[in-house]
């Protein structure tokens, strides 16, 4: 028997789900195939379960977040080359939809690739025919058992033929906006100087208020929000403290108009709203994780409670409550304030925003459900992520985008 053939009965019967029978498994497959699929059988039982992945509603990323996770970090280069393999064959380049072909980019997973991919790949690797094994069986498990998600986009088989494609992109304000935003953003991140951090984190935040209810009054309109589609992004959280980040997004999300719907086993977050505002909660949450992880470090060199995982859990969640409080008084502010410089009620066009936006939530995830952490906290922890919280400006400081 092939070893393809071996592992397709392994995968139905569910063996590899233990470990110790992956690890001897593995052993089996180096000594009988020693080059690692040479005859490709075991490359197309992964691309089978690649296409089965993709009809349970997973994307190009999520798969490679999977790997990461439920596999090991050495597994991502072989998920990006079997994307890749898989792109080629069904002409995803062409076919795909935006939001796929933008991720396959973002991967390099759209340049020609080898057929014989788990061949290639482990020819090209530093390593040992049975851990190439190894990483190739716990891959397949996590591609066999994936979850089944809600589907943002068509999965291959409901692709059409190829087609022209149409210049997607933010408006042209959207992209200034953001662009500043990123690189106020990229700034503070590298600033050695917490005070300069602060201030440039602050105008990032105004930026972002400003930018969304000045396109909430020049656009407004009955069709859509604010006459902009609305839109869903995957946003991937890693280990460890998944829940607590979760939060953080969460108050980010709610303080800008937009919905987080997320699959707590599976670390993966959907971000719904107006394109341009879902972009912008993903770079402030990108910058507030580094904030935090910053705050934190500090609050261990302390030497108070120092290793405790309680502790730091409790300081995100901490962490994650307070920054939620602070944005939710600085969109108050800037509100009033807008509503004063332009002379109108913004409570309209901001419900008919909100009103699209869950329309929206309600299409792509009609069994969401509200859910509250019930986790005990540490109560250090979390005093202590509230206090850095407030060192962290989110935006009180009256900046403008003109």
């Amino acid at each position: 028997m092939t070893t393809g053939a071996m592992l397709t009965e392994l995968l139905q019967r569910g063996a590899l789900l233990d470990a110790d029978i992956t690890r001897e498994v593995a052993e089996t497959f180096a000594r009988h195939d020693p080059s690692v699929d040479a005859d490709g059988g075991v490359t197309r039982e992964l691309l089978a379960g690649l296409e089965e992945t993709w009809e349970r509603g997973w994307q190009p990323a999520d798969v490679v977040h999977l790997a990461q996770r439920e596999a090991t970090s050495s597994a991502v280069p072989l998920a990006v080359a079997l994307i890749a393999e898989h792109a080629r064959r069904v002409d995803a380049a062409g076919r795909a939809p935006d939001v796929w072909v933008e991720q396959l980019a973002e991967l390099g997973a759209l340049g020609a690739g080898d057929p014989a991919v788990i061949h290639a790949w482990h020819r090209t690797g530093r390593r040992g025919a049975e851990e190439a094994w190894r990483i190739v069986l716990r891959l397949a498990v996590a591609l066999k058992w994936s979850a089944r998600m809600d589907a943002l986009v068509p999965p291959p088989s409901r692709w059409g033929p190829p087609r022209v494609r149409h210049d997607n992109h933010q408006s042209g304000g959207d992209e200034r906006a953001l662009r500043r935003i990123r690189g106020l953003l990229t700034k503070a991140e590298s600033t050695e100087f917490p005070e300069e951090a602060d201030a440039l984190t602050a105008k990032a935040q105004e930026l972002m208020t400003r930018h969304a209810l000045d396109t909430a009054l020049l656009d407004a309109g009955p069709a859509s929000a604010g006459g902009q589609a609305v839109t869903a992004r995957r946003v991937h959280v890693r280990d460890p403290y998944v829940r607590a980040k979760m939060q953080l997004l969460g108050a980010v999300a709610e303080a800008n108009d937009v919905r987080l719907v997320w699959y707590q086993t599976l670390g993966i977050a959907n971000l719904v709203g107006v394109r341009a505002d879902v972009a912008a909660v993903e770079l402030l949450f990108t910058s507030l994780l580094l904030q935090v992880a910053q705050g934190l470090a500090a609050a261990e060199r302390s030497g108070r409670l120092r290793g405790s995982r309680s502790f730091r859990h409790s300081f995100l969640l901490g962490y994650a409550h307070r920054i939620g409080e602070r944005l939710q008084a600085a969109r108050q502010r800037a509100t009033a304030e807008a509503a004063a410089e332009h002379g109108a009620d913004l409570l309209p066009v901001l419900r008919n925003r909100q009103e699209a936006v869950e329309q929206r939530v309600s299409e792509l995830f009609p069994r969401v459900r509200s859910s509250r952490s019930r986790a005990s906290v540490d109560a250090g922890g979390w005093y202590a992520g509230r206090a850095a919280a407030e060192r962290a400006d989110v935006g009180l400081r009256r900046s403008s985008l003109r």
